[in-house]
């Protein structure tokens, strides 16, 4: 197998509190980000042969940064440097994000300004084997989706893996369009879909039975994961395998978990796990990518992938960085600790 290489935009998460402590202490945290980055470095920090593609100007900032990326065993090789920014997003620390909400600061970055015609894709798709992006990129502007398929189509003709995951995020989809009015025809070019029931039916149209949230039953949302796993890969014959996370919020920082892959001939349920308190939820659904993917490339049982996803996942919950920190060795010891003493079987018909 060659190398796995991940498309879209390199980030700065800024992380200010919401007391305002920041402005007396003259003090900000920042991490560097991104999904397609954060699934890299946790491919990378698994031993699997990871690589990234962005846009960053050319500055000593960007290569700082490069830098940080070179040193954590991602191959920067393929990196455009052009533009005159990075794209940022604030992000709050310590509150529930849902009422604090995140800021974007990513027009006219780099990346966002990208076209056809400008990257090598003989050059940047030598030893690869696997393609990975997600549905940030498409939700920037037209000139990026027009990227993202010149990429697609450039994989396709060489028989790369590609996977995409429908990561929706309502603020970005801005420049006049709706995601389903554009995903379809990227997601025709994948082999692997991963999101959930609700980012399925946003971006693809696949719909969720009315009053399933109310219901709030597990068996019916597996169910319903099901029929919208059938749905996607109906859709888009490419697709062999559709994956789903499942993420509950209980009390303040409590968290419920589990997850579905589905092929032609199986649909098969993670175990659950539930915590009380967490850290953070940034890049776990990344995690979860980075774990597919590993499984994959190794040729894993599709239950063993499953499995093993599901805890890299469940263990981000518990880092502060965007990328995982957390190594091969020590992931089954975090998700055990956490893991639902019970687990029925839960068939999905």
């Amino acid at each position: 197998m060659g190398k796995v290489l991940n498309f879209g935009e390199l980030l700065l998460r800024i992380s200010p509190d919401l007391d305002g402590n920041w402005l007396k202490e003259n003090n900000l945290s920042f991490y560097v980000g991104g999904a397609e980055a954060n699934v890299a470095a946790a491919l990378a920090l698994w031993g699997v042969p990871s690589s990234y593609l962005s846009a960053v100007p050319d500055n000593f900032m960007s290569k700082q940064v490069v830098s940080y990326l070179d040193k954590l065993n991602i191959d920067t090789s393929p990196m455009q440097y052009t533009g005159e920014r990075i794209g940022l997003y604030y992000l709050p620390n310590g509150k529930d994000l849902k009422n604090a909400g995140v800021i974007y600061d990513r027009n006219h970055s780099s990346f966002s300004t990208l076209k056809t015609g400008v990257i090598d894709w003989d050059k940047v798709f030598q030893d690869v084997s696997w393609l990975h992006f997600s549905a940030i990129c498409p939700a920037l502007n037209e000139d990026i989706v027009a990227v993202c398929e010149e990429a697609l189509i450039a994989a396709s003709e060489r028989n790369i893996q590609i996977s995409l995951d429908l990561n929706f995020r309502s603020k970005l989809w801005q420049y006049g369009k709706k995601p389903v009015e554009i995903m379809p025809a990227l997601a025709k070019y994948c082999n692997l879909i991963m999101g959930n029931i609700w980012a399925a039916e946003n971006m693809l149209g696949i719909p969720v039975a009315e009053g399933i949230v109310a219901e709030d039953r597990k068996e019916v949302y597996l169910d319903q994961a099901k029929k919208s796993a059938e749905a996607i890969m109906k859709a888009y014959p490419k697709c062999t395998a559709v994956a789903n996370t499942f993420r509950f919020d209980f009390k303040e920082r409590g968290v419920k978990y589990y997850c579905t892959l589905h092929t032609a001939t199986e649909n098969l349920v993670s175990k659950e796990y539930r915590a009380e308190r967490i850290i953070g939820k940034i890049g776990s659904g990344d995690c979860f990518m980075a774990g597919l993917i590993y499984g994959f490339y190794h040729a894993h049982s599709k239950e063993e992938t499953l499995g093993f996803a599901t805890r890299a996942a469940f263990s981000k919950l518990f880092t502060h960085t965007d990328f995982t920190t957390t190594r091969l060795e020590e992931i089954p010891k975090v998700a055990k600790m956490y893991e639902v003493a019970i687990n029925k079987e839960y068939p999905i018909h």
